[in-house]
């Protein structure tokens, strides 16, 4: 007895002072020496602990792709009938280019679709969204789960780049896989004619049989012989038809995705992670759910999530709306003009050529109003099924 007294200092044991001797006060000495995050939810997909390992698994991978596939659905159905008319608008149609440029025109065109076809007319072209948007949307948020992962291993790691970096390499991998459904999807929209509807098949077979015109090389002189092999090479060197035409646009895709992506991605964490600041978080805030990961920071409330989704489609839109201007002329070229492939280039100088600098933003502010309640939605819906599976 005596001994044990001798040992005790400030009525703990000496062995209580020497964190080998102890396990239990070894890791909370670790909890309290552990470096914070810089931001609350720098831990959701930082690479320094298990949850690294946790979402490079299956289960977490189907999970997440689920919940993207979801929020991808959910937020295109609430915006069909904006996107239809800002289809029709990007591409020229011509029954819908005198309603441009105002918001008294979007009105009178979505009028004008309803009274010609019902409200079948404002989701024309729906189906193949959504049978696009599920599969894009689960591999883009997959993807940046993934990327991010990877890209993002550490809390020094935690940059506006590397978010940037990750939100754009996930937005090319998903658009790369279900590229050829969003061109049926724009040549379903576009069409305008009641006499002219076509089913989606017949869609994809008259896009997989369109021919581009005959390319010939004329001149006066001679080499006659020289011009008919090089008239010959051109004819066999020059896709006629097939899936080549189902990537119409692709490379002004690929390019206007970079800034798109990246920046949604972005803005969309940077504001979530603002609105969890330990000053503002017991308004912006849900409490836990019972079976949320410890790692996993508390949900935002749902005006709290629908502002940082807004504010990411409001600067995304922004950042790439004349390159998908760009995309949407050339993914209709086979419904317009001789039917010939245009490239980024002369696509751009034709627009410049009929409306000057304000063609690449037209139809910007029906883009607004139809991506800031879209990404929004998808942000949302994302991050509640997240919830909702556990993950």
């Amino acid at each position: 007895m005596p001994s044990v007294l001798l040992e005790r200092d400030n009525g703990s044991p000496l062995s209580h002072r020497n964190p080998s001797a102890n396990p239990q006060h070894k890791s909370r000495e670790m909890a309290t020496t552990r470096e914070v995050a810089v931001c609350p939810a720098d831990d959701d997909a930082i690479a320094t602990n298990p949850r690294t390992r946790k979402t490079q698994t299956w289960d977490y991978v189907w999970r997440s792709g689920l919940a993207g596939g979801m929020a991808g659905s959910a937020a295109k159905t609430v915006v069909a009938p904006l996107d239809r008319v800002k289809i029709l608008f990007q591409a020229s149609s011509p029954q819908f280019a005198k309603y441009t440029g105002s918001w008294f025109g979007v009105v009178t065109a979505m009028k004008d679709i309803y009274v010609e076809d019902g409200t079948r007319g404002l989701f024309r072209g729906h189906s193949a969204t959504v049978l696009r948007i599920f599969p894009y949307a689960a591999i883009k948020f997959l993807a940046y789960e993934q990327i991010r992962a990877l890209v993002i291993w550490s809390p020094e790691q935690e940059t506006p780049a590397r978010r940037f970096l990750s939100g754009s390499l996930a937005g090319v991998t998903s658009v790369f896989f279900t590229y050829p459904l969003e061109v049926v999807r724009v040549r379903l929209a576009f069409e305008t004619k009641r006499d002219s509807r076509s089913s989606l098949s017949a869609i994809c077979r008259r896009i997989y049989y369109e021919a581009s015109p005959t390319i010939q090389i004329s001149g006066k002189g001679d080499g006659g012989a020289l011009k008919s092999t090089a008239n010959a090479t051109l004819q066999a060197v020059t896709p006629h038809h097939g899936l080549p035409n189902f990537y119409r646009g692709f490379s002004a895709t690929m390019m206007g995705m970079l800034p798109y992506a990246g920046m949604s991605f972005l803005t969309h964490d940077t504001v979530r992670d603002i609105l969890r600041h330990p000053a503002i978080s017991p308004y912006t805030t849900l409490p836990r759910r019972e079976n949320s990961p410890e790692h996993k920071p508390p949900p935002l409330r749902s005006w709290a999530q629908l502002c940082a989704g807004g504010i990411a489609g409001l600067v995304s839109q922004t950042s790439a709306y004349p390159l998908e201007v760009i995309r949407r002329r050339m993914q209709v070229g086979g419904a317009v003009g001789d039917g010939r492939r245009l490239r980024i280039v002369e696509t751009a100088r034709r627009i410049w050529a009929e409306r000057g600098w304000r063609g690449f933003w037209i139809g910007l502010s029906i883009g607004y109003v139809k991506v800031v309640p879209m990404v929004a939605a998808s942000f949302y819906v994302y991050e509640r099924g997240k919830g909702w599976l556990g993950i």
